[in-house]
């Protein structure tokens, strides 16, 4: 896609926010990753100054402990994606990326260890064991290191709550790309956790999600991108980044029947809760 066909920037919003999850060294389509200082500074014009690199694979946790060293606007998470963890065992390599992991995670710009969790739907009935171990290391991991939890969850609502249960979750933990009804937010809420909700809370068939949008608390949600996926509408099918922040943050104000400033300055402050100062 070139840069006059990216969707343009939506207006400014009026309190900054972060966003809490992005992937800046994962391309679509063939595209090159984005120019770094381009994507933030794009991204700060429009009241979305500072973002959470999220590392889900080994070269995306390094890169991300090195461009969080670089750039202000930056905090890291790494961890191995549940999709990672059966291909890494299927070569015998899981214990030494737990390894890295680990080690990685130590550097103090690293506030999260995430994305983790569960995916049943890339990964077969043979790889949930090792996805259930691999969520149960990585929980470990962050109650051992003091940062929060960020959780992949597809496919697996009933199984991601349970071992957080059995675990004991981190004290803060926070469902990324929250995609469960309105049975699993009040749940969730009732625990505790932090719901982040990506542009999908915008597409026309997310009814469910919107619902369970509606009985989130304000000081229990953050927003995010999951760019380059999960582009709000009205740009779905386009690649995400941080610049499209607002338009996710509008539509939740409607949904939530708030002020945009109100949610911008609960998001914040639920940001720096959750990661601590930039």
């Amino acid at each position: 896609m070139s840069h006059a066909d990216r969707p343009p920037a939506p207006d400014p919003l009026p309190i900054p926010v972060v966003d809490n999850h992005t992937h800046l060294d994962i391309s679509r389509d063939g595209e090159a990753p984005p120019d770094l200082q381009q994507a933030i500074d794009e991204a700060a014009a429009v009241g979305v100054p500072r973002m959470v690199q999220i590392g889900c694979d080994l070269p995306g946790a390094r890169f991300t402990v090195e461009v969080v060293d670089r750039y202000p606007a930056l905090l890291g998470g790494v961890a191995l994606h549940p999709n990672e963890a059966p291909r890494l065992q299927a070569r015998g390599e899981l214990q030494d990326a737990y390894a890295e992991i680990e080690r990685l995670a130590a550097h103090p710009r690293v506030r999260v260890v995430g994305e983790t969790g569960l995916d049943y739907f890339r990964t077969g009935p043979e790889g949930v064991g090792v996805q259930q171990d691999s969520f149960r290391w990585h929980i470990d991991l962050a109650k051992r290191t003091g940062k929060a939890l960020q959780i992949h969850d597809r496919d697996a609502h009933d199984d991601v709550l349970r071992i957080l249960e059995e675990e004991g979750a981190p004290d803060h933990t926070v469902l990324h790309c929250f995609s469960g009804d309105i049975a699993m937010a009040r749940e969730c809420v009732a625990r505790g956790y932090v719901l982040s909700f990506s542009g999908t809370v915008t597409f026309k068939n997310a009814a469910g999600l919107r619902d369970a949008l509606a009985v989130t608390p304000l000081d229990q949600l953050l927003v995010e991108t999951d760019a380059p996926y999960l582009t709000p509408s009205p740009h779905r099918g386009a690649p995400n980044a941080s610049y499209l922040v607002p338009l996710t943050v509008r539509a939740m104000a409607g949904v939530l029947n708030v002020d945009v400033p109100s949610l911008c300055t609960a998001i914040a402050a639920t940001s720096e809760r959750v990661y601590g100062p930039w």
